[in-house]
């Protein structure tokens, strides 16, 4: 019990005494706690989304005054149709002609639909007959959510596995060993950038077919253009990667800037919802996330067929990200 308590005590002294890593352990979970209040801000916050082209301020009709639906006037008819089949809207009502469209694989779409149904005054010519569902193969949940996951999944395989993993061999003495030996700050540098990469992309490819066989999810697009776009973006979260791990020396908060990077993109680049209708400041704050880039260039690729002149600006900004983030990170890595 004695050599129990000895040690036990110090680790917490090692702890306390880590200011840095004390701070991000107080510090990450409020923030997180304060973004998510004012993301989801609002006593009655909307549940639905519903697009609507035409007039919406003098519209008396009784659905429009439901609560918790949160109605968006858009102008573009095509780009309102191509929001719907990705699930960005539940439903989508031309007030001039008296047109609605569903997608039918959307359960907030079937709801919203009864909901119209059930407010339609004597007055209004909505009815069942102007239903129409969106042109196309309709895309389900998972093959708009799919794109993300395997983003996610590469952005934390990134991060932890170059940013952590350096931080350790510092921590440990192996960066100091290193640099006794003929071996260079850039060939090191390299083959961890390299291995990195060669087994991000295995797992990715991986986990693409076997989702593929078992899932048979929507994909329109190239494999190699897809291909393309998880390489690029893996080499961004790589260089990310690198430049958290470039002079820390404690694991703990190497850690806590990690989890402080990969919580706001996993929730603000659109893997799991979409931003359309959320704060316009969110939604320009998203832009600066590169994760934001590669989850919008693969959903592109898999869900709308893009080829790589239609998504040429996210790859362009992903490699711009890249750039700066390998030059960073080089030009200030240490090896003790």
């Amino acid at each position: 019990m004695k050599r129990f308590l000895a040690v036990l005590h110090a680790r917490n002294i090692e702890f306390l005494r880590d200011r840095a890593a004390l701070s991000w352990n107080i510090i990450l979970p409020v923030l997180l706690v304060f973004g998510f209040a004012f993301l989801f801000s609002g006593d009655a916050r909307d549940i639905y989304k519903v697009g609507v082209l035409g007039d919406i301020e003098h519209n008396k009709s009784t659905f429009y005054q439901t609560k918790y639906i949160q109605f968006i006037k858009l102008e573009d008819k095509e780009k309102a149709q191509t929001q719907l089949k990705h699930h960005q809207l539940d439903m989508l009502i031309d007030s001039n002609n008296n047109y609605y469209w569903i997608n039918s694989s959307s359960t907030n779409g079937y709801i919203l639909e009864r909901l119209l149904w059930a407010t339609v005054n004597t007055h209004d010519k909505i009815t069942e007959q102007n239903r129409q569902l969106v042109e196309g193969r309709e895309i389900r949940y998972v093959d708009w959510v799919l794109p993300g996951i395997l983003a996610m999944n590469m952005m934390f395989s990134c991060l932890f596995g170059i940013g952590y993993v350096i931080v350790r061999y510092r921590k440990n003495g192996v960066l100091k060993r290193l640099k006794a030996t003929p071996l260079s700050a850039f060939e090191f540098l390299s083959a961890q950038i390299l291995s990195r990469l060669i087994l991000i992309m295995v797992i990715t490819a991986i986990v693409y077919i076997g989702c593929d066989i078992f899932i048979d999810f929507f994909m329109l697009g190239s494999i190699l253009t897809l291909f393309l776009v998880f390489t690029l973006g893996a080499i961004c979260l790589i260089a990310l990667g690198l430049v958290v791990s470039t002079r820390t020396t404690s694991e703990e908060f190497a850690g806590g800037i990690l989890n402080m990077l990969s919580w706001p993109m996993m929730i603000l680049s659109g893997v799991w919802f979409s931003l359309e209708g959320t704060h316009p400041a969110f939604q320009a704050f998203a832009q600066l996330l590169p994760l934001t880039h590669i989850v919008d260039a693969a959903r592109a690729v898999m869900n709308d067929g893009a080829g790589i002149a239609d998504i040429m600006s996210q790859l362009i900004i992903i490699v711009v990200m890249s750039v700066v983030f390998l030059l960073f990170g080089a030009l200030r890595f240490r090896w003790e």
